[in-house]
């Protein structure tokens, strides 16, 4: 207390100072309307500009989130876009009620979403971990997709994390088809550049263009129709000279991967159980 006391008597000059100084400016701004304006003005200036990095800081502390809701909605928004073009396709044709059942197919996928814990891009054969495994419900040879499009298959699930296949694996075969033509082949990678793959078996006589989309197909319980995969790059016959090749730009980025989604077939149970059947009535013939 004695201390402190010395300190005020010590620089009491400068504190008369700085209290006469504060009198001043308020008295300047208070019966002044020109200074008042000017100081109202700077003082919601710098309001503003701190609300902003308040907002700013605040959205990106919230900038997960924002992307997962973000990689649902982008799938979600993909699948719906498909099934309205069929649907748009349908109006200019009469429709059997078989070609009605398969325009309703999407509706059997839900959607679990997921985030990728560790990534691999420089080998041959690449595998993703994602945090979701056995007890959130997924199971193997399901769906992974993300914002860019498709990612992979599930290949192997434990208690709480699954390992993916994903499409820059040289052992991943993914069935997709060209939009609006319908002809359809196997994606495949041959590894080097996470951004290429390649489409094959494409009949010779498909008029394919460069920059056309490519999507996945629906000819399997793994993904639904429509998909996006990437864009056509060039087209050029196969090695074999039996089809056409075409060099893909895939959709999604590898390299940064973060949320993804597994697409859950409701209907698959039922569809394994009758190729089951048929696996049994074959091998008792």
């Amino acid at each position: 207390m004695h201390n402190l006391l010395d300190f005020i008597k010590k620089y009491n000059y400068w504190f008369l100072f700085i209290f006469l100084e504060i009198i001043s400016v308020v008295l300047l701004f208070r019966f002044n309307s020109y200074q008042g304006s000017i100081c109202f003005t700077a003082a919601n200036e710098v309001a503003a500009k701190v609300n902003t990095y308040y907002t700013d800081f605040y959205h990106f502390v919230h900038l997960k989130d924002v992307n997962k809701n973000l990689t649902s909605q982008n799938v979600h928004l993909q699948m719906q876009v498909s099934q309205l073009r069929d649907v748009l396709a349908a109006i200019n044709k009469k429709e059997t009620k078989n070609e009605q059942v398969v325009n309703d197919s999407l509706s059997g996928y839900t959607l679990i979403p997921a985030r990728v814990t560790s990534n691999s891009i420089l080998k041959n054969e690449n595998y993703i971990v994602i945090n979701k495994g056995k007890e959130d419900g997924i199971k193997t040879e399901m769906g992974v997709v993300g914002g860019g499009g498709i990612v992979g298959i599930v290949f192997l699930t434990s208690k709480h994390y699954s390992l993916v296949m994903p499409a820059i694996n040289t052992k991943s075969n993914i069935s997709c088809r060209i939009r609006n033509h319908r002809y359809f082949g196997y994606l495949q990678w041959n590894g080097g550049s996470t951004l290429i793959a390649y489409l094959n078996d494409i009949p010779r006589y498909a008029k394919i263009k460069v920059g056309e989309y490519v999507e996945t197909s629906g000819y399997s319980t793994v993904f639904p129709p429509g998909i996006f995969v990437g864009k056509v790059k060039s087209v050029a016959n196969a090695p074999d000279g039996l089809s056409l090749q075409l060099k893909v730009n895939l959709g999604s980025d590898f390299a940064n991967l973060s949320d993804v989604c597994i697409v859950v077939n409701k209907e698959r149970p039922e569809i394994d159980s009758l190729k089951a059947k048929l696996s049994n009535y074959e091998t008792t013939q």
